[in-house]
This record gives structure tokens, C-alpha cells and sequence, in this order.
């Protein structure tokens, strides 16, 4: 190519540039949803132009050439022989691109010392949180929180890292939670870095509410869905760390939000409580002693309505009788309740029943309330566990004689 050439497929270029350029120019840090959109626009916005500049350069550079030197000479045929092809200019070949190259999605894992640090707007906190679990400008805190403190909290030493919408860079999962009372509020948070390099929170993968109380693990697995282990019951406020139901669940970001793609969506009825009921006949008193105690006997039924079987039926509130002192009591086993020793005897399988004998020693003055039973199912391990319908449970005696 001549030094005139190489002056007329530059300003061509130049041409070219002050065109498209503003075209595939960012258009700076925002929210980091437009930011993912604004990365998938601007490598479609370069590649139509690396197209657009593969044709338009030939294109003009040959027309420059044709209006120098004026058509191509065609030379005459020669009697006799086949007429010559007409052989097209040669295409000149650029020697760069003046498109920008697509920029790299921004790196996005993020140290907890770095995330402790960052001030970031999170979403919004269940209708029950107080109003200290703030959502604008928050600076997470570590644990152990201090007390009275309910502020947002980053709970757990550990983060979770991986490609969560496909840019090609890393993002950052974490778990926030916030008290209320005894128990938190708990969210696991996507974050990310935007174009500036400043850490946003790119959004909720999924948060406690009603009938969802509990989220206790997570994980980034390698497609970048993020698996998560949600639970009914949030074990606080004397609630034992068994009795949550427990579930993997698994969520993808869509493009816009995240939403879950596996798993379970809800919970149902516990599979491992069943349905016992309680009746008693009355509390008949001896003649009393010589210092005014009575010698009280009362016969209880239980029933087992299913639909699961009861390793060991516990007992509980004897206090409120009196002392225990003969029958069925004196093969009891005596076992850690809610708040008190329960008297801990037989299994009773789904639809079973049993009657037991209860003796006591009630003294000459009144306990100051009713008198009461109550039946707790318990498991092998003798852990207790609530009823599908605790009212009939527990019964009040009535004293005769």
C-alpha cells in the first residue's frame, strides 16, 4: 500500500471512530442489576461494530483508490482468444481495530475484613424486624454481637464465592441476620464490586418470613446456583436444637433477581409428631392422716392417635398433685423436660392405648392452683417433641371424696 493509501484508510478509520465510538462508550457505576445488563449490551454494542468496521474499511478504502486513479483498466481482448476476468482491487487489510476491547466484568470476591468494612444498602428485613434492622448505608457488624445491639450483623467466619450470573467474574455470598428478641431475622446476600471497584450488594438469594424461621447453611456450587439448608424453627426461647424440620434448597440468579429452581418450596406437617390425647378419671382422697395429709389415687388413659409410634411416654406437673408416692410412679424414670423432670415409662404405638395408676401424698394445705397432668411424647433418645394437637395433652383432676 502507497504512503497516499495509507493516509486515506487512516482518516477512514478516523471517520469510523468519532461514529461508533459513543456507541460502545460506558456509561459509568450504577446499580449493580444494570450494571450485569450494561455488561451483556456493551459485548453485543462491540462486536456489531467489529462487524460494521470489517466491512466499511474495505469498502472506502477502495472507493478512495477509485476516485484517485478512476476505473480499473480492463485489457482488450485479443482476436481469437477468451476474454480476460476482470480481477477486483486487492482489499486492503486494517493493521488495528479502533473499537474498545470488551472490559472484564469486575472482580467480586470480597474479603470478610473487606465486606465488615464496605457501607451497603441491603434489602428490605421482615415486617417483624425492628426498625434497627436498617437497610440504607449499613456497615455490617461481626459476632458475637453485643448485647443489647440489634443491628445488622454478618453471621459466621465464612464466605462462599463463585460465578453467580455467568459474567466470567467472582461474586461473594454471605449470611446477614439482625435480632429481634431472642432470635434473628436472617438473609444470605449476594455481593459484588461495580465498575469503580466500590462493593454493592447484588441481591437477596433468600431471607426468613412466615412459616420459614431458620437458615443454618449454604453453599456456591460449581454451575453458580447456590444451595441453601432452611429450617421451620428458629431454635430459640427454650426451643431444642432438634425439633426444626430442615430442608436443601437451591436458587439461580435470573438475570434480574434471584429465584429458586430445587428443592422444596414449603413445609409440611412434621412426619415425626403424632397425635396424643389424654383423660383422667378423678383425683379420689384418703382419709387424712394425723397431721392432714391424704393419700390421693388418680387413674389417667393415654391414646396414641398416630400417625407415629412413641418409644417412651413421659409424664409431667406432678407437683401441682402432690408427692409422688405409689403406683405407676415408682417405676418411673426420670427425665430433663421443659423446665422440670417428666416421668419417663412405656412405648405406645400409633393407635395403642394405655392406663396407668398415679398415687400421691397432698398435704393439708391447698397448692394454690389446679391439678394437673400432662403427657409428652419422647423418643428413643429421649428427646421430647411437640403434639399435632397439644390441647388434649394435659388435663385438670378433680378431687373426690
Amino acid at each position: 500500500m502507497s504512503e497516499f493509501e495509507d493516509i486515506l484508510v487512516g482518516g477512514e478509520f478516523a471517520a469510523f471512530r468519532a461514529a461508533y465510538a459513543p456507541a460502545v462508550r460506558p456509561v459509568g457505576p450504577a446499580a449493580v442489576r444494570e450494571t450485569v445488563r450494561r455488561r451483556r449490551r456493551r459485548t453485543a454494542v462491540v462486536t456489531a461494530a467489529a462487524v460494521v468496521l470489517a466491512v466499511a474499511i474495505p469498502v472506502t478504502a477502495n472507493a478512495a483508490l477509485h476516485r484517485r486513479d478512476g476505473p480499473p483498466h480492463v485489457p482488450a481482448a485479443t482476436p481469437g482468444s477468451p476474454p480476460s476476468a476482470t480481477t477486483p482491487s486487492p482489499t486492503p487489510s486494517p493493521t488495528s481495530s479502533t473499537a474498545s476491547p470488551t472490559r472484564a466484568a469486575p472482580d467480586g470476591r470480597i474479603s470478610r475484613a473487606q465486606l465488615l468494612a464496605a457501607r451497603l444498602d441491603l434489602p428490605t428485613w421482615p415486617s417483624y424486624a425492628p426498625k434497627t434492622c436498617t437497610t440504607h448505608d449499613v456497615r455490617l457488624r461481626a459476632e458475637p454481637e453485643p448485647e443489647p445491639d440489634y443491628r445488622p450483623v454478618l453471621l459466621g467466619d465464612e464466605l462462599r464465592y463463585g460465578d453467580l450470573d455467568g459474567d466470567g467474574a467472582t461474586e461473594t455470598v454471605g449470611l446477614v441476620g439482625c435480632r429481634f428478641g431472642e432470635a434473628k431475622a436472617k438473609q444470605v446476600l449476594a455481593f459484588d464490586r461495580d465498575e469503580t471497584g466500590r462493593i454493592v450488594t447484588m441481591g437477596r438469594i433468600v431471607g426468613t418470613r412466615e412459616g420459614m424461621d431458620d437458615i443454618t447453611e449454604f453453599s456456591v456450587q460449581a454451575d453458580g446456583k447456590v444451595r441453601v439448608r432452611v429450617a421451620d424453627i428458629q431454635p430459640c426461647c427454650s426451643t431444642p436444637e432438634w425439633a426444626p424440620q430442615r430442608q436443601w434448597r437451591t436458587y439461580a440468579w435470573t438475570g434480574e433477581r434471584f429465584a429458586q429452581t430445587a428443592g422444596p418450596t414449603k413445609f409440611g406437617i412434621d412426619p415425626r409428631l403424632t397425635d396424643l390425647t389424654l383423660t383422667a378419671g378423678d383425683l379420689v382422697l384418703g382419709p387424712p392422716d394425723n397431721v392432714g395429709r391424704r393419700l390421693g389415687s388418680v387413674t389417667v388413659t393415654v391414646v396414641n392417635k398416630g400417625p407415629v409410634d412413641v418409644p417412651r411416654l413421659g409424664f409431667t406437673d406432678f407437683s401441682s398433685v402432690g408427692k409422688p408416692s405409689g403406683g405407676d410412679v415408682t417405676r418411673c424414670r426420670p427425665v430433663r423436660s421443659e423446665g422440670s423432670d417428666a416421668c419417663v415409662l412405656d412405648s405406645l404405638p400409633a393407635g395403642g392405648r394405655k392406663t396407668y395408676t398415679f398415687r400421691f401424698l397432698i398435704g393439708p394445705v391447698p397448692m394454690g392452683g389446679p391439678a394437673l397432668l400432662r403427657v409428652i411424647h419422647y423418643d428413643s433418645q429421649e428427646q421430647y417433641w411437640t403434639d399435632l394437637k397439644p390441647k388434649d395433652n394435659a388435663v385438670e383432676l378433680h378431687t373426690a371424696g
